[in-house]
């Protein structure tokens, strides 16, 4: 999963789009970029989306954000977008391994419900302090996460920390990296948010694959060829596979 693209599930326009792109997996976000009194109606596009031909033909990873478990709108999420074309739900903040248990179970009584027999991943986001402590416990908490994908503006920005800081962003990488290694389980590079930057982009890209990282993020289709380019692995790499 070189590259993985955010899409705005309020943006059905997109949908198209992105499926036609060259990004690994598309992330259908239900959290963030979505405002709150459109919510409802962003997890309706999402989930009739998905029972789409156009969808069900799709090879690429398939990964929704939800809002989070404390929210209130995480039980109408999970029951929108639950269903076979759905490979990873990505779980914003998370702070403990009980959370993680928590959706595990509720994705397992989900699946049992509608006749799936192949269980949903787990993508769990470290955005907070305390997410990160515990980074560890989050990614061995149940053998649905698949993965862990660092994020630095949630982390960051409420403490004063400069984002574009190097030694911070090295130092956050390689503890969620070890985190994820831990587990046995993969790593995901976060957003850079200025899309017109492609150097700024292509930098952050190189310095996450160094600590091992799979891909990143990318929240504008100009961003997927420079993460697929710097996460391919090399034609040396290929041959000895």
């Amino acid at each position: 999963m070189r590259s993985k693209l955010f899409v705005p599930g309020s943006r059905p326009e997109l949908f198209p789009k992105a499926l036609a792109g060259q990004a690994d997996a598309l992330s259908f976000d239900l959290e963030d970029s979505v405002l709150e009194t459109a919510k409802a109606e962003a997890r309706r596009l999402v989930g009739q989306a998905f029972q789409t031909p156009e969808f069900a033909a799709s090879k690429k990873t398939v990964i929704v954000r939800v809002n989070g478990l404390t929210t209130p709108h995480f039980e109408a999420d999970l029951a929108a977008v639950v269903g076979p074309r759905l490979d990873l739900l990505n779980l914003p903040k998370v702070e403990s391994a009980d959370e993680i248990r928590t959706v595990a179970r509720a994705l397992a009584r989900l699946e049992a419900d509608r006749g799936l027999t192949r269980p949903i991943g787990i993508l769990a986001n470290v955005e907070s302090p305390r997410g990160l402590r515990l980074a560890a416990e989050i990614a061995c908490a149940d053998p649905r996460v698949a993965g862990l994908q660092v994020g630095f503006a949630d982390l960051l920005e409420p403490l004063g920390i400069d984002r574009t800081d190097a030694t911070a962003s090295h130092q956050l990488r390689l503890a969620v990296r070890l985190a994820a290694g831990e587990a046995g389980i993969w790593a995901c590079d976060a957003v850079y948010a200025n899309f017109k930057d492609a150097d700024g982009f292509r930098a952050e890209a190189i310095a996450a694959k160094r600590l091992g990282y799979i891909g990143k993020s990318c929240i504008h289709p100009n961003q997927i060829a420079l993460a697929n380019e710097v996460f391919r692995p090399t034609d040396e790499e290929i041959a000895f596979a």
